[in-house]
């Protein structure tokens, strides 16, 4: 490769270091760009002819050209091209084919325009269409989830609600899946937020960072793409990555939910919870020991939000030392922002195709829902509810449970009688002694009583199909 083969190199008298231009590419994590970069050019094409800048004739062969390559790039075969031609990065590969294919026209496509623009616009492209594609799958799994709900709703199965992984009190199944599912309502509509975020400004037409002195159609270009209006201060809009982190950190966050489900998921398909039994399709086993059935999906779910956080990083602090306009720092933010966005999409689209082999083991959970005194609370609340003070229903409810506990029994309708004595009331104490008692018990909205989770179920669905259309 001469230096005149590249987009910059007529100031050049010889071709770069081989090994240095290798270092600089960022060819193979740009391939995915390819469509956004496409649609930008054809914009550009559409802001030169409005400008007057190209003629009609030149306009129709370099959108022809582009044509062909968007259907290169659909079957696979622009890739190969792109790595002969030895480009630094898809914006040049592109570039180049389109000159093979509209010859002297080809030559006119960069007229006015600068990577650095060129860049900015292709990855606010590819952050509306990755932050589309976020919103539709956690509305999917948001879904999945109060789908499931309503099933063990009808059933009514219980659970053993924890904080620090210790009993506290009896919930609904239910209860515990819509508490799953908004997470991932708030993560589509965060994802339709960024969606919306970088349809506002278009980039393109802002030059290296300065503007242009050729009269380029900068509106035409910005319809054509999709944007509300051209960027409004060129210096900001090449070197403007806001778009691209909010893009990996609403991946990163969405990671994260799912990631704290799979913990749960995790621990329930042991022995020791036998909560979940999982199904074939997200297992496997273990090439030493026969009877392991592992929840691989779900572990490497989890692993891959703490890679995705690490990443994150990685992007936002690449932006800490640089000034306004480009940097080539960029490069590695972009990349960054890209493999987070991939990965997290593929981490979340494989937690949404392992929920369906999760079984949840009724008999168990039920019987497991008052572990541990788990109905102390609404002991303690029932002697609140008579007067006495809740310091000293903490007080006397915990020392009925010391008592049980050391007899190896479960509180009883004697502990409420003696209860009700040692608090100086005059009849009986009436408080649940059962898990069923303890959620049918609840009044406060939100709560886990069934006609609560209901509502709490519907509502979800009406959020999550919002969200997922708002984006």
């Amino acid at each position: 490769m001469t230096g005149e083969d590249l987009q910059w190199g007529g100031r050049f008298n010889g071709p770069p270091d081989a090994g240095l231009l290798a270092f600089g590419s960022s060819l193979e994590e740009d391939l995915v760009l390819a469509p956004f970069d496409v649609a930008c050019s054809r914009a550009h094409v559409l802001a030169l002819r409005g400008g007057g800048i190209v003629g009609d004739e030149d306009a129709a062969a370099l959108l022809a050209s582009l044509e062909r390559v968007a259907a290169e790039i659909g079957d696979g075969s622009f890739a190969a091209f792109a790595r002969e031609s030895a480009s630094e990065d898809v914006h040049g590969a592109i570039d180049a084919r389109v000159r093979a294919l509209a010859g002297e026209a080809g030559l006119r496509l960069h007229s006015g325009r600068s990577r650095n623009d060129q860049v900015a616009t292709t990855l606010a492209l590819y952050v509306r269409d990755r932050a589309r594609r976020g919103a539709r799958i956690a509305a999917a799994i948001g879904e999945q989830w109060v789908a499931r709900g309503r099933e063990e709703l009808a059933c009514g199965t219980l659970l053993a609600g924890t904080t620090h992984w210790q009993p506290a009190q009896p919930v609904l199944l239910a209860f515990w899946m819509a508490a799953a599912a908004e997470p991932f309502l708030r993560a589509a509509q965060r994802f339709g937020h960024v969606a919306r975020s970088a349809a506002l400004r278009c980039p393109l037409g802002s030059g290296a960072l300065a503007g242009s002195t050729l009269p380029l159609d900068r509106d035409a270009a910005a319809r054509a793409l999709g944007f509300a209006a051209p960027s409004r201060n060129a210096l900001d809009a090449v070197g403007n990555r806001d778009a691209a982190l909010d893009l990996a950190h609403a991946y990163v966050r969405a990671a994260v939910d799912a990631s704290r489900a799979c913990e749960e998921l995790v621990l329930w398909a042991t022995p020791a919870f036998g909560y979940v039994r999982l199904g074939d399709a997200a297992s496997t086993g273990s090439s030493l020991m026969p009877q392991k059935r592992n929840p691989d999906p779900f572990e490497l779910v989890r692993g891959k939000a703490s890679t995705l956080v690490g990443a994150y990083a990685g992007a936002l602090g690449t932006l800490c030392g640089l000034g306004l306009s480009y940097h080539r720092d960029l490069q590695e933010t972009k990349a960054l922002a890209i493999a987070t966005a991939e990965q997290g999409l593929a981490a979340l689209a494989a937690f949404e195709r392992a929920l369906p082999a999760c079984t949840f083991v009724r008999e168990r959970l039920d019987s497991r829902a008052a572990a541990g005194y788990a109905i102390a609370t609404d002991i303690a609340d029932a002697l609140v509810a008579r007067g006495v003070t809740a310091r000293e229903a903490h007080v006397l409810v915990g020392r009925a449970v010391a008592g049980a506990e050391r007899e190896n029994r479960e509180l009883n309708a004697e502990d409420l009688r003696a209860l009700a004595a040692a608090a100086g009331l005059d009849t009986p104490l009436d408080a649940p002694l059962t898990a069923r008692a303890s959620i049918t018990a609840k009044r406060t909205a939100g709560s886990t009583s069934a006609p609560d989770v209901r509502e709490q179920l519907d509502s979800l669905l009406l959020d999550l199909r919002a969200a997922e259309d708002a984006a």
